[in-house]
């Protein structure tokens, strides 16, 4: 049954990332249309393609696996839950509403989404370099450029702001050292990010919000 539904995913893989790029291609249409019920769905439409991305990881089921996305879970949430609470790191921020339900002010859904932004933009750089460590700077500089275009739309999307509408630098350069820990994290412990659909949905997401900066702007 395993290998039945593992080479259906392998032979219907174009077909997933096609559904992937349309998914998003919806949401900024239903944005630009009815905001507010787009950004309510929108912890659903992290969640879904976090396990779409899962479901072709060839790792995911080992304990290594299990383990190192937990740590990366768990130290992400820690540190996002420090950051909003004292802002010494990032910067002076607060969540809203967007993101679901909370912990001492943070999302859980940050962690998550920490998890997915390391292993995807993981998957993405293994595509233009082939040097592990060269991997680790290629994508955190991925995700550093990832997130100056999502901090652009997070106030409109409802997910946070920051005090006085300002994006501190601090914030990037926090965001880098952040993602050299978790990127090395995943090379330290041999996770495998040969995963096409994780690549397609990190491309599609940050075209996602390009297109939602174009609208607001």
């Amino acid at each position: 049954m395993i290998t039945k539904v593992s080479n259906f995913l392998i032979q219907n893989k174009l077909r997933v990332i096609g559904i992937v790029i349309l998914f998003y291609v919806v949401g900024v249409v239903g944005i630009a249309t009815s905001q507010t019920l787009f950004i309510t769905l929108f912890p659903f439409a992290l969640v879904l393609s976090f396990l779409t991305m899962m479901l072709y990881d060839s790792s995911s089921s080992s304990s290594q696996a299990i383990t190192c996305f937990s740590v990366i879970f768990l130290v992400s949430l820690v540190l996002e839950i420090i950051g909003v609470n004292t802002h010494q790191i990032f910067g002076s921020y607060s969540y809203g509403e967007a993101l679901g339900f909370k912990l001492l002010h943070t999302p859980l859904l940050i962690g998550l989404n920490w998890v997915m932004l390391v292993y995807s933009s993981a998957s993405l750089a293994q595509m233009f370099v082939k040097e592990n460590w060269s991997q680790v700077i290629v994508a955190s500089v991925f995700m550093v450029v990832y997130d100056f275009v999502l901090e652009q739309v997070a106030p409109f999307l409802q997910m946070w702001s920051w005090d006085q509408g300002v994006v501190p630098l601090k914030n990037y350069l926090d965001w880098f050292i952040i993602a050299l820990l978790f990127q090395a994290i995943l090379k330290r412990m041999r996770i495998k990010t040969n995963n096409p659909v994780a690549s397609a949905i990190f491309v599609a997401q940050f075209v996602f919000f390009v297109a939602i900066l174009i609208l607001i702007k």
